[in-house]
């Protein structure tokens, strides 16, 4: 931060050559120098690079008020809590103003008041720029006098003044909001009538309370942000503000897993002594976001209603907990974040996903397992070959067969042997219990020759759910928390008996 300018009446401010400035026009300028310097001043905004910042800049640029529209968790109020990096570290105003009143250009009673009488002397005070940023989260309860303002009747009566007194006007938070950025979160749902009183200030950039004769020139950047599921379930933007806000821009959510990626690790709350004895492979860490990716596509899930970005770093903070967690209770200094540890998850996928008919009638237990499901086999075939390919090849005449390094596997648990993995087993259990299965370390050796210990057993693990999710063997809960493995043909035989007390995921 800039020191403070040591500046303290108007006089002074005049001789320092500082000119007025309205805040659009401030903007701009201070972006123009973003750019030429090949800077962004959204810096911490990931994956909207070539989409939304560009849309952004040219709103900017021409100087217009913005409305982001995007589903939930797509950063439209980062995106407007970054744009203070575009203002001007300081800024003048007369001292003691409510609406920090620019004392080039009073618009307040008591500033124009106060020039009146003291001319150059008029004390000034200094505003830094995180100080003029306002924010509204729009509610149903929220009124016009807590937007705009209203008569005081304490402060009336305190100051023995005529209802009919400018002074005895208390300001909303849009007027203290001058020269300055304000934001409405959730435009639609603010009622109808509330979002008529902003036509004024939109278009003539004035305020009107009650019956007074009273014109403010506000000078404000107004940022609004809704969601597009709202227009049919809570509210709407009435047409003639929309008509007034000059850019609509349309945000999204990661289009790669890299992008998905890279916003978690920056947003996620992982604590240094939970990072010194957790290690979570890249493995792990993309599945993570492959969850949401398939969330996003999932005939189960509402898309009206979207899947936050929150769900990847709500799931991230969970996974490394629950490896903590198994840790402290084993005694363990450090360890590894296992596929089983992905049970963990599930509480954050359920609270992070709104479902439609046919997912509240799978259940939201069942829809969260089926995406961590489908994330293993999507994820599955970037390690290792997809087991499709060797069917695929063994049913065609024109290709010579070869070997599935899946095969050993396969027809260990043919012969009715089972592998029961418990999520809190501690580590050397846990590898001993993958080791018992025949050719599973064979064949991660095939394509991970230089795996250490850890990392070979968490492959071993993610080829058994890998295998279960292409159907070659069985995979059901225990109640325990963890996961038994067997032969598919078994597993179905004795669904079919009824027997089978397990979950079945």
């Amino acid at each position: 931060m800039m020191n403070k300018p040591d500046i303290k009446n108007l006089l002074a401010l005049k001789r320092s050559g500082y000119g007025q400035k309205n805040i659009k026009d401030e903007i701009r300028n201070n972006l123009i120098n973003f750019i030429q310097k090949k800077q962004s001043p959204f810096n911490t905004i990931l994956g909207y690079e070539d989409t939304v910042i560009p849309d952004v800049e040219r709103a900017l640029l021409s100087r217009h008020n913005i409305l982001f529209l995007g589903l939930r968790g797509q950063a439209k109020t980062r995106m407007a809590r970054e744009m203070i990096n575009l203002l001007d570290e300081w800024i003048p105003v007369v001292a003691g103003s409510e609406i920090n009143d620019d004392p080039f250009a009073p618009i307040s009673l008591y500033a124009r008041k106060l020039l009146e009488e003291l001319a150059d002397a008029t004390p000034v005070e200094w505003v830094h720029r995180t100080d003029r940023y306002g924010e509204k989260l729009a509610t149903p309860d929220v009124s016009v006098a807590d937007l705009i303002g209203d008569i005081d009747p304490i402060k009336a009566a305190n100051m023995r003044l005529s209802f009919a007194d400018e002074q005895a006007l208390h300001y909303g938070i849009i007027p203290r909001s001058h020269r300055g950025i304000f934001v409405i979160n959730e435009l639609p749902d603010l009622q109808a009538r509330i979002q008529v009183s902003l036509f004024n200030i939109l278009q003539e950039g004035d305020i009107q309370i009650r019956g007074f004769k009273l014109r403010l020139p506000l000078d404000i950047l107004f940022v609004f942000t809704a969601n597009p599921e709202d227009y049919t379930n809570r509210g709407s933007i009435v047409t003639p503000l929309k008509d007034r806000i000059e850019s609509q821009i349309i945000t999204h959510y990661p289009k790669t897993v890299e992008v998905s990626r890279a916003i978690t690790e920056q947003e996620a709350k992982i604590l240094p002594e939970q990072l010194e004895k957790i290690e979570v492979p890249d493995m792990c860490r993309v599945l993570i976001e492959q969850i949401a990716m398939e969330a996003r596509k999932s005939e189960f899930v509402d898309q009206k209603s979207g899947v936050s970005a929150r769900l990847t770093i709500s799931a991230y903070e969970n996974l490394v907990s629950t490896a903590e967690l198994r840790a402290l209770r084993g005694g363990q200094k450090h360890t590894m974040v296992r596929i089983s540890d992905f049970l963990g998850v599930v509480p954050s996928i359920t609270g992070k996903i709104e479902l439609v008919y046919e997912g509240e009638q799978e259940g939201p237990l069942n829809v969260a397992h089926r995406l961590l499901g489908l994330a293993i086999r999507t994820t599955f075939t970037q390690y290792f070959p997809d087991p499709q390919s060797f069917k695929k090849n063994r049913d065609s005449q024109k290709t010579k067969s070869k070997p599935s390094p899946y095969q050993p596997v396969i027809d260990w648990f043919g012969k009715g042997n089972d592998l029961v993995l418990i999520q809190e087993e501690p580590d050397a259990a846990y590898l001993a219990h993958l080791y018992k299965v025949d050719g599973l370390y064979a064949a991660v050796k095939q394509f991970y020759s230089n795996a250490n210990e850890a990392q070979a057993g968490l492959l071993m693990e993610f080829m058994l759910h890998g295998l279960s999710e292409f159907s070659l063997i069985s995979k059901k809960g225990v109640e325990k928390g963890g996961y038994t493995f067997g032969d598919m043909l078994g597993s179905m035989l004795n669904m079919n008996l009824g027997g089978d007390e397990e979950e079945d995921f």
